[in-house]
């Protein structure tokens, strides 16, 4: 039997996607940055193993980062005489895929920001009346 090694998450992972998901990333793809944020490349079964997600999971997150512009994906041989697998490793640099969550949140921030000037706005003048 051949032995094969699967990357799993410590505690930087772990803290890693709860501060993502804080900043209202889903869970399915906070584990996945979290997972290839380190740069390995990884198949869907070692993702799955190492990232704690189910097959469904891992593929809801690679749409989410494929719609991004944010995993490469190549086809890779088999060890024997099985199909060629799916390699994916991220494509965009980790610096800018938590640019963009912090652009998103920077948006936010001002929509709310406009909203309570807004209310301010409203409600001063009809304290006036």
């Amino acid at each position: 039997m051949k032995e094969s090694f699967v990357m799993r998450f410590d505690e930087k992972d772990i803290e890693v996607v709860e501060t993502l998901k804080s900043l209202g990333v889903p869970r399915k793809v906070s584990n996945m940055i979290a997972y290839l944020a380190s740069g390995t490349e990884a198949t869907s079964r070692e993702i799955e193993r190492g990232s704690d997600l189910r097959q469904p999971e891992v593929s809801i997150a690679l749409r989410t980062l494929r719609k991004n512009n944010w995993i490469e994906e190549k086809m890779s041989k088999s060890d024997g005489t099985g199909r060629p697998m799916k390699v994916y490793r991220l494509k965009a640099p980790i610096e800018d895929i938590l640019a963009y969550y912090e652009q998103e949140k920077l948006n936010e921030a001002n929509q709310a920001l406009q909203s309570i000037q807004k209310l301010k706005s409203l409600l001063g003048e009809a304290g006036s009346n």
